[in-house]
Parts: C-alpha cells; sequence; structure tokens
C-alpha cells in the first residue's frame, strides 16, 4: 500500500492536465455496472417476494387440472421453487397447461467451462412436469434448445418442434418511495432495462417459437 500510494500521489499532478477523463470515464462505467447490479438484485427480490412456491401451486393446480393440450411448455425462471409469472398469466388467459412442462433455470458458475456430464440437473416433478438447472461457465454462451436435447437420457422426451417457450418480460417503474441518490438509481436501471437485449438471443432460443408475458414490477 506504501509503494502504491506513493506512485499515487506522484501521478496526481497530471490530473488537472487531462488525467480526469480516464478516471471520469471509469467513474461512469462502475457506476452503471453498480446500478444494474443492484437494480437486478432488488428486482429479484420483488419476484422472489410475489412468487408462489411452486411444488405447492402444483399440488393446488392438479387437484382440479384445466384443459391439458398437446407439446411442451418451458417456463424460463432465475427463482426455480418459485412459481413462473408466466405460467400464471398463461393460466389466467388461455386457461390451458401444456402436456409436458419444463421450468428451465440457467445458472452460471464461476469456472470457464463447465463440462458436458455436469451441464444438466433434472428433477421429475407431479403432473409430468420437469425442473431443469443448465449450468455453463462464464465464458459459454448459454444454448437453451440443446441443453433441453441433453435431458433425453433422464427421461425427458421432447420433440423441437412441439415446444413452446414462455419467457417473462418484467417492465420497471421506479418506485414513489425511494428518495435522492436512491431515486435516480431506479431511474437509470429502469432506462437499462428497456434497453436490454433479446433474452431469446442470449440463450439461442428459436424466436418463432417464443411467447413473452410482461409483467409491471415496481422498485
Amino acid at each position: 500500500m506504501l509503494i502504491d500510494a506513493v506512485f499515487f500521489a506522484a501521478a496526481m499532478h497530471k490530473v488537472l492536465d487531462g488525467g480526469w477523463f480516464p478516471l471520469a470515464l471509469g467513474a461512469i462505467v462502475f457506476f452503471v455496472m453498480a446500478t444494474w447490479r443492484r437494480g437486478r438484485e432488488m428486482l429479484r427480490e420483488r419476484l422472489r417476494g410475489s412468487s408462489v412456491p411452486l411444488e405447492g401451486f402444483l399440488k393446488a393446480l392438479f387437484a382440479c387440472p384445466p384443459q391439458r393440450v398437446e407439446g411442451t411448455a418451458v417456463f424460463l425462471t432465475s427463482t426455480p421453487d418459485s412459481t413462473p409469472n408466466a405460467l400464471l398469466h398463461s393460466l389466467k388467459h388461455y386457461k390451458v397447461l401444456h402436456a409436458q412442462n419444463v421450468f428451465l433455470t440457467v445458472e452460471f458458475r464461476d469456472v470457464p467451462w463447465v463440462h458436458r456430464s455436469h451441464r444438466i440437473v433434472s428433477e421429475m416433478l407431479s403432473g409430468d412436469c420437469w425442473r431443469i438447472t443448465a449450468r455453463y461457465g462464464f465464458m459459454e454462451r448459454p444454448d437453451v434448445a440443446h441443453a433441453l436435447e441433453l435431458c433425453a437420457p433422464g427421461g425427458l422426451q421432447l420433440d423441437p418442434m412441439q415446444v413452446t417457450y414462455f419467457l417473462s418480460r418484467e417492465k420497471v417503474v421506479p418506485g414513489t418511495s425511494t428518495r435522492g441518490a436512491a431515486r435516480w438509481c431506479d431511474r437509470v436501471f429502469a432506462a437499462m432495462a428497456r434497453n436490454a437485449g433479446s433474452i431469446s438471443d442470449y440463450f439461442n432460443i428459436p424466436t418463432n417459437r417464443v411467447v413473452e408475458l410482461g409483467t409491471r414490477v415496481e422498485l
């Protein structure tokens, strides 16, 4: 620390001669990254707080099951123990349930690559429903369609032409209870969320087989 402090003090005279620019640029980048991380954590907590436990929901659902239709529905969710909002909206609007339902969570590990043998963790639930976790390293690009093909040895048989992917798209709205800097951070995160990239492109999901169901979330 002493050596670093000496070098830092020796370079301070360059700040007024243009050294402020990389410092300001770094501060802006740090602010954007910190705002995105804080916003994602708050959004996850809001969704988790308003969600319904998955296994309890399925038990109540199959006590008086809705009409079943052919095909497989894949619901992407970041909370594997909670009922995806896309499923709740689908039942509310369509009044039907697919013959086979998959609750898929993509998990990123702190390693560059995940071996194929450790890629998939599957669990069969009631009513021909499956809970799947697909693991990837931080150097890998997730491929949901290929990950589902790896589930065949575990008993999950899928026809790619009969699979529909249901995604939840959250519309983030800044809350009225926050004040000061936190309110500005919420506004910045809401703008970033509106301009975020497509989930289907990032997870390599066929765009012609995607159904997006939105929900309004207030931070």
